[in-house]
């Protein structure tokens, strides 16, 4: 039976050499682009088909930074298939990166260079907004709106008579320090990006403790440090031109440089060919290429607490209640002024 792959983000970057290399190992799955932008969605599959002539690839409007899409988005998979084996929650934003020109410089010329590079820890901050929904637009995307996704589709996800995997692109970057538990929205502070990854992967662990008995298996990737527009758009383009030899360099050095987008995808492609149940669901699985170019993957355990992953997914059960209410009175609002005019 054909396999059933569904890869958010799947446009560009990491998601589209995930998406490349998944077609490579077989080319008769079914392959589902869920993407916000829809005229780069039909670039990305012309761009496989050309390679992948006879692939199946769909496309999939899906905007998880906004529940009535992701809504939307659920019903319209669920019409079309009967079954989900893989779905890659890729799609992340890291809105307005402000770099600490001060911190960077200081790094640069330390032994905490690689350190540095490999987790941007104390390099970034972000300025996060509200979408329409009146959540963060950063927790929304990375990690409220792919939940929701999950719900909906729980029907093609949790059956008996397969085993059906979730796979999150976390980061380095995802740390203890910036989340709160008291904020789980991050409000109140300057590293969304950071704290979205480290819900995700909290996440990751409750959905495991909570589904894998209905068949539903849950891991988690870092991709190392890839540059993509998401990493490009952090630094001017000059910056790039003047640090790129330093990095290709410092990567003989370290294994967490994997730069290119294909190689940030190992994981990623290497947890496709893995039976669930070997795989261990407090561990990260991570994307690592060797100074000669030789890519592999390997895992470490994450910095979780299964306390606080069941107190998050409490409240994420909680907020998915509040949104679902907030959107059918919203619907039923315009049903109204609609029949009214």
């Amino acid at each position: 039976m054909e396999r059933v792959v569904i890869v958010t983000g799947a446009n560009s970057g990491i998601g589209l050499a995930l998406c490349e290399r998944l077609l490579t190992e077989d080319s008769q799955l079914q392959l589902c682009l869920a993407c916000r932008n829809m005229q780069r969605a039909e670039a990305a599959r012309s761009a496989l088909l050309t390679s992948h002539p006879y692939a199946h690839v769909d496309l999939l409007h899906l905007d998880v930074g906004s529940a009535q899409s992701v809504l939307a988005a659920a019903q319209e998979v669920k019409a079309r298939y009967n079954r989900i084996d893989f779905l890659y929650l890729n799609a992340g934003i890291m809105p307005n990166p402000q770099l600490n020109v001060k911190a960077f410089f200081k790094g640069l010329f330390s032994r905490n260079v690689i350190n540095m590079f490999a987790t941007a820890e104390g390099l970034l901050t972000q300025q996060d907004l509200l979408n329409s929904d009146g959540l963060q637009e950063v927790f929304a995307t990375n990690l409220f709106g792919h939940f929701l996704l999950i719900r909906e589709l729980e029907p093609l996800l949790c059956e008996a008579d397969h085993a059906s995997r979730i796979v999150w692109t976390s980061s380095s970057n995802a740390r203890r320090s910036a989340f709160s538990m008291e904020d789980i929205q991050h409000r109140n502070g300057t590293e969304p990006y950071s704290s979205s990854k480290y819900a995700s992967d909290m996440l990751s662990l409750a959905l495991n403790r909570h589904k894998n008995s209905q068949g539903l298996f849950s891991s988690v990737i870092c991709p190392g440090l890839v540059m993509t527009n998401l990493t490009y758009g952090i630094l001017p383009s000059f910056f790039w031109t003047i640090i790129m030899p330093i990095m290709w360099l410092i990567r003989i050095f370290t294994n967490t440089f994997t730069l290119t987008p294909y190689n940030g995808a190992e994981a990623l492609h290497w947890l496709f060919l893995q039976k669930p149940e070997s795989l261990d669901p407090r561990a990260k699985y991570h994307s690592l290429t060797s100074g000669l170019g030789t890519n592999y993957t390997q895992p470490h355990p994450m910095d979780i607490d299964e306390g606080m992953s069941e107190d998050l997914y409490s409240k994420l059960l909680e907020l998915e209640k509040v949104v679902r209410k907030t959107l059918s009175e919203r619907n039923a609002d315009k049903e109204a002024n609609g029949q009214r005019e």
